[in-house]
C-alpha cells in the first residue's frame, strides 16, 4: 500500500485575531498527485476552523463527526474536542482513519488524533503535518520579532515551510475569525 504524505497546516492566533491556513499538495509516494487541494474548512456556521493532515475522505468524515460534536455540546470547542477523541479512538470504525485534526476557533486552539490526544498549545500557534515544526519556528520567531497580522504570519510560516519540506507546496488556502 502507497502511504500517502502529510503537510503542513499552521494556525497563529494575534490581536484577537485567528487564522489557520495550509498548503495544497497531495503526495502519493515520490508523486505529487495534486497541487490544489482545500485542506482547511470553516465549520459550525464559520466559527470554527479545522485543518487536517492524513487522508482526505478520514478527515471530511472527521470533520463531519467533530461538527456534531459542536452542536451537541452548543460550540465548546474544548469538549467537542474531547468526545470527539472519545469516539475516534474506540470506535470499530472511526479508529482506522488516518488523519491529524488542527482547530482553531476565537477562544481555543487545538490539535486532535485518533490515539485520543487533544493538544493545546502553550503558546498562540498549531501546528501538524510534515512541515509542521518548520511552519511552528517560523510563526514563533515572526510573533516574537515583528506586528504582522496572524493571517500575515500564516502565510510567511507556509512559505518558509514550502522551501523546506518536500511534501509542502506554495499554493495556499488561508482562512480567519
Amino acid at each position: 500500500m502507497i502511504k500517502i504524505q502529510a503537510t503542513t497546516v499552521i494556525g497563529v492566533r494575534r490581536d484577537g485575531k485567528v487564522a489557520l491556513g495550509s498548503d495544497g499538495q497531495v503526495t502519493i509516494g515520490e508523486t505529487i498527485m495534486k497541487q490544489k487541494t482545500r485542506k482547511v474548512r470553516k465549520i459550525f456556521n464559520e466559527q470554527v476552523i479545522v485543518g487536517f493532515a492524513g487522508s482526505s475522505a478520514d478527515a471530511l468524515t472527521l470533520f463531519d463527526k467533530f461538527e456534531e460534536q459542536l452542536e451537541k455540546y452548543k460550540g465548546n470547542v474544548p469538549r467537542a474536542a474531547v468526545e470527539l477523541a472519545k469516539i475516534w479512538r474506540v470506535d470499530k470504525y472511526l479508529r482506522r482513519l488516518e488523519a491529524l485534526l488542527a482547530v482553531v476557533s476565537k477562544d481555543a486552539m487545538l490539535i486532535i488524533s485518533g490515539t485520543g490526544d487533544v493538544i493545546e498549545p502553550d503558546d498562540e500557534v498549531v501546528a501538524i503535518g510534515s512541515g509542521g515544526a518548520y511552519a511552528t519556528a517560523a510563526a514563533r520567531a515572526l510573533l516574537r520579532h515583528s506586528n504582522l497580522s496572524a493571517r500575515e504570519i500564516v502565510s510567511e510560516a507556509l512559505n518558509i515551510a514550502a522551501d523546506i519540506c518536500v511534501y509542502t507546496n506554495h499554493n495556499f488556502t488561508i482562512m480567519e475569525l
